[in-house]
């Protein structure tokens, strides 16, 4: 079934992250591919909010690679950036297994660094920026 949500500006921000965790279900390995500057980590940042995870406590993990938050209840969750990957290798150094095999949500940027690594249940999810500067997510389960 293929699912998209349209974001308007940063003000629809909170909605749209909400309809996508309704959305996506039971999915807890989550790659998002879309161009430099598209939105990524905003996206991400937003759909943390909506677990509850503090705003003050997300960043991006470009230089860490993962970050790791709690949600409501405690409940982890994990960020990725894959950016600064070079070889696959240096994502197993991190123990890349370990947090996908973990069960808990796993957000990830530039998974095309590592895709070789991805399970195949990972859902991907595609960013596009139109003229207007609205953002639109696309996927399919």
């Amino acid at each position: 079934m293929k699912h998209e949500i349209h974001i308007i500006g940063l003000e629809d921000l909170d909605r749209a992250a909400q309809e996508f965790l309704r959305a996506i279900g039971e999915h807890n390995l989550i790659a998002f591919y879309a161009p430099m500057g598209a939105g990524k980590t905003t996206f991400i940042t937003a759909v943390c909010k909506a677990l509850g995870v503090e705003e003050d406590a997300i960043s991006s993990p470009t230089f860490a690679i993962v970050n790791e938050y709690r949600g409501r209840g405690g409940r982890p969750l994990f960020h990725f950036d894959f950016y600064r990957i070079e070889q696959p290798a240096e994502a197993l150094d991190i123990g890349l297994y370990d947090y996908l095999d973990s069960g808990e949500l796993c957000l990830m940027e530039w998974p095309e660094n590592v895709e070789t690594l991805l399970p195949e249940e990972t859902l991907q999810v595609h960013i596009e920026v139109a003229p207007d500067g609205s953002r639109t997510l696309s996927w399919e389960d």
